[in-house]
């Protein structure tokens, strides 16, 4: 498992990593594609060690939140760093307010945060890591750029492909998982978040080239 100790490092003096998913709030989209995000930070809270965490809720960001910490670096320069897993508690298009909030409550730089979201333009199950550029027409990243002031913070994109036919894109993305989706996610959700944990642990370049290598 990535990012983790059984027997941590000394304490980082760095500020917080900020892991997001991105997603709607409510039972009613839980299980859809566009709450892919959030389904991966329920598997890294479920991965915290020593036992499993519960998102709890934030108030003076209207997110829930998870706070742990991973061992980060390599070798001798390893250390142990504080990590905030978020998923917002509002609709995604202003989920970027909590996570403007989150970061700067707990003094996260922007080039600090992780960003987890669906992506159209990626076959399912298809996983790619990148930091900056466009939000592609994706209403959660569109709010996060604004509300951060910036484009340049990690994402963790996660491939859920384009819909069927003449399908409307903001209908299928509101759709939940076919049954053949739901078993690929099985795969999908582990790897991403070990994709999360790559980044924290050893930086974007070598996680892009392990997970892109796959």
């Amino acid at each position: 498992m990535f990012g983790r100790s059984k027997t941590p490092p000394a304490p980082s003096d760095a500020p917080p990593i900020l892991v997001v998913g991105l997603g709607n709030p409510g039972p009613k989209y839980a299980d859809t594609r566009h709450n892919v995000g959030q389904m991966v930070l329920d598997e890294l809270a479920e991965r915290t060690v020593p036992m499993p965490s519960t998102f709890s809720a934030h108030k003076r960001s209207n997110a829930e939140i998870v706070q742990t910490r991973w061992t980060v670096g390599a070798g001798d320069a390893q250390t142990e760093r504080q990590v905030i897993l978020a998923k917002p508690r509002t609709y995604m298009n202003v989920s970027g307010g909590p996570i403007s909030a989150l970061a700067k409550f707990f003094n996260v730089e922007p080039t600090d945060v992780i960003v987890v979201h669906d992506e159209l333009d990626l076959d399912p199950g298809v996983i790619r890591l990148k930091r900056g550029g466009g939000e592609n027409g994706h209403n959660g990243l569109r709010s996060t750029s604004k509300s951060l002031g910036t484009k340049d913070y990690m994402r963790v994109r996660i491939g859920i492909g384009r819909p069927p036919g003449r399908q409307d894109p903001a209908d299928y993305v509101l759709r939940n998982f076919n049954a053949k989706e739901r078993e690929e996610l099985a795969f999908t959700l582990p790897t991403a978040a070990e994709a999360v944990e790559l980044i924290a642990s050893r930086g974007l370049e070598i996680a892009q080239n392990q997970v892109h290598g796959r």
